[in-house]
Parts: C-alpha cells; structure tokens; sequence
C-alpha cells in the first residue's frame, strides 16, 4: 500500500490558466501586443502544465478537473496552432474564430453550472470564463473592436482572479488555516 500523499494539482493548473489569460488579455484589451510572449506562455504555462495538472486529476478521480484542466490545455495548444498556422492555407477567419469561441463558451458555461458545486472563487473563474468566451466570440463575429476590447478586461479579471484562487489553495494549505478565502 502506497501511503504517500498525492499532492492537489489544482493550484497548478489554475495558476497555468490565470497568468496565461492575464497575458493573452492583456492584448485583447489594447494594453500589449500579441508576441512570442503570450504564445510561449500560451504553450507552457497554459497549456503544458494545465494538460499534466489534467491527468493528474484524472488519477485522483476527479473528473471536474480532469476534464476541465486537460482541455483548457489543449484550448491553449489548439489557439498557438491557429495563430502560427502551421496548415498553410487553411487561416481562420472571423466566422470560424467566432464559433471556435461560442463552442468553448458553451463549455464552459456548463462547467459553470457544474461549480454551483464548488467554492466561490471556482464560481468567479468559471462564470467569468465563460462570459470572456461569449464576448470574444461576439466580437468575432460583429468584427466590433470595444467587444474584444471589453473582453480583454473580462479576461485580466478571470485570470487573476485563477491566480487568487491558486495561491489560496497553496496557501492556505502550507499554513493549515484560512489565508485567502476561497468562500
């Protein structure tokens, strides 16, 4: 028997999803470019470590996180592949970007439901998740530019507010008592 603990992957794979969504929407807000930084991060950080977090929670039993780590990860994987384009002619275009986007809102909003279950900052991501995928979405389809703009803000929200709930997670854990509260 195997008494070793198996430590929590959560606090990774959210702080993979949170800084990589802070960086990306840092640039649909108009605030940085898109860069060789948000793709790199894009393909570490957001979509390596979220895949491993992932399958870790796939071993723990936890399909919650299993499914929604493994494919945000591969949402990360899937976005550096449409920007870099490796398939020639085969470029997205607004319509196309614009269900991509609705898809993983749709997703997303389910996993959304699926939190009512969890604490409130696993509420706060999810639902400001899913409201991110919606307006981009819009704004892919519309080609309105202050929707992505408005997105990106909703964005920089979402991903600190998976980086609060990570460090609460890691801390909370390392002091055995209430640091950040997760509700």
């Amino acid at each position: 028997m195997n008494d070793k603990k198996t430590a929590n992957p959560a606090p990774l794979g959210l702080l993979g999803f949170g800084m990589t969504t802070v960086l990306l929407n840092l640039h649909n807000a108009g605030i940085i470019e898109l860069s060789v930084v948000i793709v790199a991060m894009g393909f570490a950080l957001g979509g390596f470590c979220q895949i491993i977090a992932g399958i870790m929670e796939f071993k723990a039993g936890n399909t919650f996180g299993a499914t929604a780590f493994t494919a945000y990860g591969a949402f990360w994987w899937s976005l550096i592949f449409i920007w870099c384009n490796p398939f020639g002619n085969a470029a997205a275009d607004s319509a196309s970007m614009g269900w991509y986007l609705l898809l993983w809102g749709i997703f997303t909003l389910f996993m959304a439901i699926g939190t009512l279950k969890h604490n409130r900052a696993s509420q706060v991501v999810f639902f400001s998740l899913a409201l991110l995928f919606f307006l981009l979405s819009a704004g892919d389809f519309t080609e309105i530019e202050l929707i992505k703009k408005i997105a990106g803000y909703v964005g920089i929200f979402c991903g600190f507010s998976a980086i609060y709930s990570s460090m609460g997670q890691i801390l909370n854990n390392e002091f055995g008592k209430k640091i950040l509260p997760l509700g």
